[in-house]
């Protein structure tokens, strides 16, 4: 079996500031004090990636997502605990390390403010050393899958948010890194800007092979891209593993909206194990039932409210994974 292309191992990242003092002189004596308040901002937390893996990283604010991400990208060096990228120690071996990767911090931008963008990509290739013929194809690929052409003589600065975002995705992707880490790479973007980066990802993912983190708030994203995510809470992993496997672990139930022909009355289903959802907020000529598909067969309900009722519309509806993750950081709040 392959070894992983990211491995991670206990890893610890802890910050260090003076215990605050209150009082007349409190700023003064903060600043000479020698106690201290620990955060522990990652606590042991351990995945490892196979090559070609495209997993979501996720958690709420404060999670230690983006402090992660820094970690194996070698920005920051943990407390404690191992990682290794691609064979490497990201923050002992960095100028290797990072012409494997490539990183898009949605905040950032890796781009020169006051150059077209086409200027940007340029200098970009030189850094990495990318050869001329290989640096215009990859650069006439990324322009047309990302739809850059409108934009790549304009100078960076009058890009819009969603015109930047796709011009840093090119250019992190310009080297062909074997690992590609996106934190929150669709931020404050519209649906078209979304979608393109979406295709762009899965084409790279899909296409080259290309191992990839990604971080996001958008959970539409990761349902739309990851089989596998690893999900976080207090610098904890929470879980590991496929969404599908999430989403029966945590909201096992389905439902199934009833709408009823005009006049026409509920007069209930006689099935073991299935009910009205109350939580639901049916309009008018429609009805909601809840049932856990692991027991009753979705067939087995349908025929049932059509033997006893005249219907114009049937529709399941599967939990989504957004609904789910809200379900368990609310259940860990109430804890």
């Amino acid at each position: 079996m392959a070894a992983p292309v990211i491995h991670v191992e206990g890893l610890v990242k802890e910050y260090r500031r003076p215990r605050r003092v209150e009082g007349l002189l409190g700023g003064l004596r903060t600043l000479l004090t020698r106690q201290y308040v620990t955060k522990r901002a990652v606590d042991g937390v351990s995945f490892a990636l196979a090559e070609g893996e495209l997993v979501g990283y996720l958690g709420p604010n404060g999670a230690g997502k983006s402090t992660t991400i820094k970690m194996l990208t070698g920005i920051l060096r943990p407390t404690a605990g191992s990682v290794r990228v691609a064979g490497l120690v990201p923050w002992r071996e960095r100028e290797r390390h990072a012409r494997n990767i490539g990183v898009v911090f949605g905040q950032r931008t890796q781009l020169w403010w006051d150059l077209p963008l086409r200027d940007s990509l340029e200098l970009i290739g030189r850094l990495y050393g990318v050869e001329p013929p290989r640096h215009r194809a990859t650069t006439a690929r990324f322009t047309e899958l990302l739809g850059l052409g409108p934009f790549l003589d304009t100078p960076v600065r009058q890009l819009s948010l969603g015109q930047r975002m796709r011009g840093d995705l090119a250019a992190a992707m310009l080297p062909e890194p074997r690992i590609l880490f996106l934190d929150e790479p669709t931020i404050g973007l519209d649906v078209v800007a979304k979608e393109r980066i979406r295709e762009f990802i899965v084409t790279r993912n899909r296409e080259d092979g290309t191992t990839i983190v990604l971080t996001t708030h958008d959970l539409d994203d990761v349902e739309r891209l990851c089989r596998r995510i690893v999900l976080i809470d207090g610098g904890r992993v929470l879980y590991d593993g496929d969404v599908a496997r999430l989403k029966e672990r945590y909201a096992p139930h389905r439902r199934l909206v009833v709408h009823l022909a005009d006049g026409a009355a509920w007069r209930g289903v006689e099935v073991p194990g299935v009910g009205r959802d109350d939580g639901a907020e049916d309009g008018p000529g429609a009805v909601t039932l809840r049932f856990d598909p692991a027991r009753t067969q979705v067939a087995e309900v349908i025929a049932a409210v059509l033997a006893g009722h005249e219907v114009t519309d049937l529709s399941l509806v599967e939990p989504g994974l957004e609904s789910v993750v809200h379900r368990i950081y609310a259940s860990r709040e109430a804890a």
